[in-house]
């Protein structure tokens, strides 16, 4: 996936770093990554005027041992192929500062973790889907790093093709044995039933013209010899996410990889983004929001792309 150039690893000393650090060191190995940065902010150092004065150096210190906790960590489960660039640091601060981190250093991903049973607040997923101005790793608890197969909703837009591109890529440098498939819900519209035509028969002609127009958008991807499935699937919920998530629970696909529209908080507010609704739940696979870098939707195109 192109460029996953500088890495930024949100960590929070929970048992969930040590899946982070790993697909950390995955990703290096199978991008062109030059630089990964891990960093912990700690939001619970809110000291007092006066107990500053008395113990002046108690900030830095629990900085400073929360660093090494994390060295001791990374030096443990960071083991890549190839050689980086390796930054370890921890602030303090709010989960949102990782943002500011990120757009400081010019990073091109961010790898956050999702949690499920282990305590703690962990990453702020949310804010940094609603925010982030490039990609986004979202990685949930006690998952393995691998890429056999790796699902891709498809809607036929550019941020559709930049995603199945990217996984495209990452297929290839990973040997190209990866099978993608790509998903494509389709409803029934409203009054249907004016057509003479039963639920069912339309269906059939709503999935035929999705089939076509996969086709179409097909011709504009580079295959690259890579296996590629196609499925269909009725949205009957009016939840495009959760039918998302059922393909993925059924396949169980080592990634989920879908394109977000823009960065900005309106646009993300106004649009009801895919990619919010996926994070807002608990996931079972990891999911790589991918975007143009840098890509700030207004609201005018924001209204356009609705």
């Amino acid at each position: 996936m192109e460029p996953f150039k500088n890495i930024l690893v949100g960590l929070d000393t929970s048992a969930l770093d040590e899946t982070l650090i790993k697909y950390a060191s995955f990703i290096v190995d199978h991008t062109s990554a030059e630089k990964v940065e891990f960093v912990n902010i700690v939001r619970n150092l809110n000291v007092p005027s006066d107990v500053k004065k008395e113990f002046p150096e108690l900030v830095e210190n629990a900085l400073k041992e929360r660093k090494e906790k994390l060295k001791a960590s990374i030096d443990t489960y960071f083991k890549p192929e190839k050689k980086v660039k390796l930054v370890i640091s921890a602030k303090k601060g709010q989960a949102g500062d990782l943002l500011k981190i990120a757009e400081k250093s010019g990073t091109d991903l961010i790898i956050v973790g999702q949690k499920k049973t282990l305590d703690g607040n962990g990453i702020t997923t949310m804010r940094l889907a609603r925010r982030a101005s490039c990609n986004l790793l979202i990685v949930p608890e006690n998952v393995t790093p691998k890429a056999d197969k790796m699902l891709v909703p498809i809607d036929f837009s550019s941020y559709s093709k930049l995603a199945l591109d990217q996984t495209i890529d990452f297929s290839v440098r990973i040997g190209g044995y990866s099978e993608i498939v790509c998903q494509n819900v389709y409803n029934v519209p409203a009054g249907y039933h004016y057509t003479g035509k039963t639920f069912e028969e339309f269906s059939e002609i709503m999935k035929k013209n999705a089939q076509q127009d996969f086709a179409k958008f097909m011709k504009k991807i580079d295959r690259r010899d890579i296996k590629i499935t196609e499925v269909y699937s009725q949205d009957v919920n009016d939840n495009l996410a959760s039918d998302i998530y059922d393909l993925a629970d059924e396949i169980h696909p080592d990634f989920i990889i879908i394109g977000a529209k823009g960065r900005t908080a309106a646009a993300a507010l106004f649009l009801g983004s895919l990619a919010e609704k996926m994070v807002n739940d608990k996931m079972n696979h990891p999911l790589l929001v991918v975007r143009y870098k840098g890509k700030n939707a207004g609201l005018l195109e924001t209204f356009r792309e609705f």
